[in-house]
Parts: structure tokens; C-alpha cells; sequence
């Protein structure tokens, strides 16, 4: 197969992640944004990547996001949100973060493939993507792409889905956001 046959298998696989997806938990978290006095992200490895990108999109609408693990991330607080991507919901330094955040009495929320992971338990609301785990002997769903390519990518669409969502509910459109978009580039 070249280059193009797998892309569209990988947009094929895409498309229909979107019947796995339930509408009242993806609004649940766009309310907790909205309620939320600071919004954190983490994630481990590309799930990080993705949730630095939403990180990036919620500043852009006016809201007060950070990223767990930058130099400049202030403190998490009991009116905050901590959103956390995760496949599994087991990576180490995620569950010892989401530990963190409970006693603090801050809110959590996890995107996941399993929701009753360790950081499942300890969310608030929890928002399940499809996806197969990174070993796919253990997975029921299946995916022609390696380890957590499905699910990291669904993350980043899901999250941007939820940025317009929020744009919609707050009347918000790209000019809006332009005037917080990085301007010493």
C-alpha cells in the first residue's frame, strides 16, 4: 500500500470514532470549563502534546489554562479543573497528579479509552474515547495504526471539537480569539 491508501484508512478509522462518542459527556466537560477558575492539562507523551495544544486553544478563547509540568504553571486550587488525556488511565505520573488534585479538592476530569482505569476512579466526569491500548493483543477495538496512534489523534480532534463547542456557547469566533494569539513571533 503507499502513503495514501494509509491515510485514508487512517481517516476511515477517524470517521467512525465519532459514533463512539457521547455527546452529554463531551458537554458535561465544556460546562466544567466554563465553571472552572483556572483550567490545567496534563498528559504523557503525544496525549501531552494534544493537551498542550488545548492549553494553547482555551487561552486563545480568554480562559486560564495551563499545562502541568511548565516552569510557569502557578498552583492548583479547589475552583480548578484538571483535565487529563490518558489511554490507559495508569501512567504513573498521571495517577500520582489526579491523587494530588482530589486532596487538593480540585476537579478532575480524564479522557480515555477506560474509564475504569485508576484515573477513572478518581475523576469527577470522565469522557471515554474509542480507541485500541497501546498493546492491541488486550484491546477489543482494533486499528490498522500502531500503539496509541487512534486514540492520541482522536484526542486532539475531540479536544478541538470541545474548543468549538465553547465558542458557539460563548458567541466566540476566530477574530475573537486572534487578539490572544502570540504576537511577539
Amino acid at each position: 500500500m503507499d502513503t495514501k491508501e494509509w491515510l485514508s484508512k487512517i481517516i476511515i478509522e477517524l470517521n467512525e470514532t465519532v459514533n463512539f462518542i457521547d455527546d452529554q459527556e463531551a458537554e458535561n466537560l465544556v460546562n466544567t470549563i466554563a465553571e472552572s477558575t483556572k483550567v490545567f492539562v496534563a498528559g504523557s507523551g503525544r496525549s501531552g502534546f494534544m493537551g498542550k495544544s488545548f492549553a494553547m486553544r482555551m487561552m486563545h478563547m480568554g480562559i486560564e489554562s495551563h499545562v502541568i509540568g511548565e516552569t510557569t504553571t502557578p498552583n492548583f486550587e479547589k475552583d480548578d479543573l484538571l483535565i487529563i488525556g490518558s489511554g490507559s488511565g495508569e501512567t504513573k505520573y498521571l495517577v500520582s497528579i489526579a491523587e494530588k488534585a482530589k486532596k487538593i479538592g480540585g476537579k478532575i476530569a480524564v479522557v480515555t479509552l477506560n474509564p475504569d482505569s485508576t484515573i477513572g476512579n478518581l475523576a469527577d466526569l470522565t469522557l471515554k474515547l474509542p480507541g485500541a491500548l497501546k498493546d492491541q493483543t488486550e484491546s477489543t477495538y482494533k486499528t490498522v495504526q500502531p500503539m496509541g496512534s487512534l486514540f492520541e489523534q482522536t484526542l486532539l480532534l475531540v479536544y478541538d471539537a470541545i474548543i468549538l463547542r465553547f465558542m458557539e456557547k460563548k458567541g466566540l469566533n476566530s477574530n475573537n480569539m486572534y487578539g490572544k494569539h502570540a504576537n511577539l513571533e
